[in-house]
């Protein structure tokens, strides 16, 4: 490994990561009239993004860093498949890895697996829903689309929020740090299907500055008021439903995805690998 990323890993252990986060967190909602301007200019030049596809393309329209973050696109950018039998991806991103889950463990990196008992925060009834099934992995840059939209049609079942580190999750940092997305703060939501169940969770990093959902707003950090213990939301009771291509939440600067699928309920789009482009709505996986 060049030293360069040997000291960048290095940083990532040393750094104070949830004090960063927490103090970016409250310039990117600050209102600071020019200066939120600015920043959001220099932010779209540096990471080149694509400002056409915007409800709103022009900088000046947001009040806050957040607000450009968290933008809207227009209605005609994306599409989300119309094909019954076919999930839609839920994210602008890339892919980091996608395939079985094996004896209960996740692909990372060359190296590098961890456990999806662990990533759901620890419950053995979870985890057996995917035991010997499928996952996805995708990465949300800084340039991409930062709404997080349903697969597919879905009932929330159950929520958790898992507190943990706030790693970069970069394709560096992938590479190098153990058990990273099961370490990492997370969201996780739980939805039934008329094909079984699936789990979306959410995965935290370094300065990002809040995950929200769209049926409970923000949950991390604000609602937490720094616990380490895992809380649960039970929804089984509640008739919250979402349709295929619906916003289920979003990050206020980047992050990644993990997707979880019951064994024998899909196979991936022929098209994706690790290193594909995403774009919200396209195929991702065909129902058996």
């Amino acid at each position: 490994m060049p030293v360069l990323d040997q000291i960048k890993i290095a940083g990532q252990y040393v750094l104070p990561k949830h004090l960063l986060s927490r103090l970016l967190g409250k310039l990117a909602s600050a209102r600071a009239g020019s200066l939120t301007t600015t920043l959001i200019k220099t932010f779209i030049r540096k990471y080149q993004v694509d400002m056409s596809e915007a409800l709103h393309p022009e900088p000046e329209h947001y009040l806050t860093f957040n607000d450009f973050f968290t933008r809207a696109l227009k209605p005609e950018a994306r599409s989300i498949v119309e094909d019954a039998n076919t999930l839609a991806l839920p994210v602008d991103g890339t892919v980091s890895q996608l395939g079985a889950i094996s004896h209960g463990r996740i692909f990372q990196a060359k190296g590098h697996d961890f456990s999806a008992r662990e990533l759901l925060g620890g419950y053995d009834q979870d985890a057996a829903l995917f035991d010997e099934g499928d996952f996805a992995t995708i990465y949300l840059a800084p340039k991409d689309y930062h709404r997080i939209h349903m697969p597919m049609a879905g009932k929330l079942e159950k929520m958790l929020f898992v507190p943990g580190d706030l790693f970069s999750v970069n394709p560096l940092t992938a590479e190098n740090v153990p058990n990273l997305f099961a370490r990492n703060e997370r969201v996780v939501a739980i939805f039934s299907s008329e094909q079984g169940p699936f789990a979306m969770v959410l995965v935290g990093a370094t300065i990002v500055a809040s995950i929200e959902t769209v049926w409970e707003g923000t949950i991390a950090p604000a609602r937490q008021g720094g616990s380490k213990e895992v809380k649960v939301w039970d929804y089984s009771e509640q008739d919250i439903r979402l349709e295929k291509g619906q916003e289920m939440g979003r990050f206020k600067l980047g992050s990644t995805i993990v997707a979880l699928f019951p064994k024998d309920t899909l196979t991936f789009a022929q098209e994706l690998c690790p290193g594909s482009v995403t774009r919200l709505g396209q195929p991702f996986a065909h129902l058996k």
